[in-house]
């Protein structure tokens, strides 16, 4: 049936969206590596997150790619992927406020993620990251007046459009 609708002219089936947002949080891994190790600009703990949730995010849209999901299969997908939209928003939100705040009253920077992984429990890990460091307040990059996890926030509200829009399309 998909074969069909693409021969008609229409290319906009789950598996070709899918597969183009896939395509898309690719682009968006490469350009964080290519900050990281050729620009010098290391990740602080709520950037990796940020990644952690694109990865993610991609992840479910390469599956529902390779599946090809009818309506409800597409809603479904839609639905895990806008978890991880959820909480990559969230944690960028919290990296803008960070940067917002005076720096005086940011909390100290964290040990190395390896010393934490051996030293601390996963949950006291999660908070620490979660919370936020004074170094993921510092901008040490902009483009257009905008920081990294500016653009993070506009990158995971453009996927949450995509999601809500292939929740709510009919076919």
């Amino acid at each position: 049936m998909q074969s069909l609708t693409v021969m008609r002219g229409s290319v906009l089936t789950s598996r070709w969206i899918f597969g183009l947002v896939f395509l898309v949080c690719a682009g968006l891994l490469a350009v964080a590596f290519y900050m990281e190790h050729v620009m010098g600009l290391a990740p602080c703990p709520l950037c990796i997150v940020q990644r952690i949730c694109v990865i993610g995010f991609g992840l479910i849209c390469l599956a529902a790619a390779i599946h090809g999901p009818a309506k409800t299969g597409r809603r479904v997908y839609s639905g895990f992927a806008l978890l991880f939209v959820a909480a990559g928003a969230a944690t960028a939100i919290r990296q803008i406020w960070l940067q917002s705040v005076p720096a005086d009253q940011l909390p100290s920077c964290l040990p190395s993620l390896e010393y934490m992984m051996e030293a601390l429990p996963f949950q006291e890990i999660a908070r620490l990251v979660l919370h936020g460091t004074a170094e993921c307040a510092e901008v040490s990059w902009t483009m257009l007046g905008l920081s990294i996890p500016e653009w993070s926030l506009l990158g995971f509200i453009g996927m949450a459009i995509v999601c809500a829009w292939q929740l709510l399309r009919r076919d």
